[in-house]
């Protein structure tokens, strides 16, 4: 997922994706320390996206805070 989607989405659906996305990962984790995932570069992409989601959620919560203290 890149920036700009996850710029477009609300605040309720970034909750949402993260928790899949976290849910993904896990999953992909577990099945790699199996069995090797064809495809490894996918847990980095997973893990960067997991991270731009977090980084998004916490960047509005810094500016809900901001417009409170006006």
């Amino acid at each position: 997922m890149i920036q700009q989607d996850i710029i477009q989405l609300t605040t309720k659906e970034l909750r949402e994706r993260l928790k899949d996305e976290k849910t993904h990962l896990t999953k992909l984790k577990m099945t790699h320390a199996v069995s090797p995932v064809e495809n490894p570069l996918k847990l980095r992409d997973d893990r960067r996206t997991v991270a731009r989601l977090l980084t998004e959620l916490r960047k509005r919560e810094l500016e809900e805070k901001a417009k409170v203290k006006k």
